[in-house]
């Protein structure tokens, strides 16, 4: 039976899988993501974190990918004959980097790239919480905020730059986004700016438990594991700056249903994942006000593959 290997690229963490051809999980492994360097830095991770997942997989001696069938990716930015370009949440990323032709020389097997927020959709439409509808949003909650479309029963990737959902606009004038625009949904929601204006709040006085859960678990960012325990421990910039990016999430998500119509919309990245059914819900009725058609608001779940999704979705690329 043919085994795949996936590798879904995020901000903050590097997930490989393999699996057979039933999609189950074999092995997996994960990495934290580099903080310095480029893409150099980030792609050799990536072929260790692929090589640790075959070990687990116990794929020959050393975890040897020889025989795999195939490598799929899943990285952010804007994805063309396996080049990545503009992966902003990525260091020094800024320019066009030959992510698939880097990895296929490292690695041994042939690489297929795909925008990570698209293949986790895939894998959520073929697999997981979407499998009841034809057609979609994936809306991805995590380092930044990403987007996928399944549209009658197939990904829409436009361009090659759908679904980025994330900078929708949804104050004009707006706080600033990574992206170097304003208003942008990800300027409130996604991690990298929530860490950024709790800093800046923190700095000026406000009080908050989040840079010392940092600490005591010894991580350079705040992860999504972080947020989870400042909003069970009540911490009141927490729990104001996470009710701003439901906030944001609402509106903008909303909408990107009023010009689609889609039957569903799936939650996930790590902070969705994380925060689970709870905050699906509350992004729901954060939703409503906006809708248009209010009376038949999509159906909202989060993602059902969890952490893995993005990794079995980069893994089905090989296949397509």
């Amino acid at each position: 039976m043919a085994s795949y290997g996936g590798i879904d690229l995020g901000g903050t963490k590097i997930q490989a899988v393999i699996v057979d051809e039933e999609n189950t999980v074999l092995g997996s492994a994960r990495r934290p993501t580099p903080t310095s360097g480029g893409p150099e830095d980030v792609a050799r991770e990536m072929a260790v974190a692929l090589r640790d997942a075959a070990k687990a997989a116990e794929l020959g001696v050393g975890g040897d990918l020889k025989n795999l069938a195939g490598i799929g990716v899943g990285s952010p930015g804007t994805i063309e004959d396996g080049k990545v370009s503009s992966a902003r949440n990525l260091p020094g990323w800024e320019g066009t980097f030959a992510l698939a032709d880097v990895l296929s020389k490292e690695l041994g097997a042939e690489v297929r790239v795909g925008n990570d927020v698209q293949v986790a959709t895939d894998a959520e439409f073929k697999l997981g919480a979407g499998r009841l509808y034809d057609a979609l949003l994936g809306v991805f909650w995590g380092t930044g905020v990403g987007g996928g479309l399944i549209l009658d029963g197939k990904p829409w990737t436009g361009r090659g730059a759908a679904g980025e959902i994330g900078h929708m606009v949804v104050k004009i004038d707006g706080a600033r986004c990574t992206c170097g625009r304003q208003g942008c949904m990800e300027a409130y929601a996604g991690r990298a700016a929530m860490e950024e204006h709790a800093r800046k709040l923190h700095e000026k006085g406000r009080h908050t438990d989040l840079f010392k859960l940092m600490k005591e678990r010894e991580r350079t960012r705040l992860t999504s594991g972080i947020w989870a325990r400042a909003l069970e421990h009540e911490d009141e910039l927490a729990i104001e700056i996470i009710d701003r990016a439901v906030w944001a999430l609402g509106a903008g998500v909303a909408s990107a249903i009023n010009l689609l119509d889609v039957e569903a919309v799936i939650i996930g990245g790590g902070l969705g994942v994380r925060l689970g059914h709870p905050y699906a819900k509350r992004i729901a009725k954060a939703m409503q006000p906006h809708l248009f058609a209010d009376e038949r608001p999509p159906h909202v779940h989060v993602a059902a593959l969890g952490d893995l999704g993005g990794a079995i979705g980069a893994a089905l690329l090989c296949r397509s």
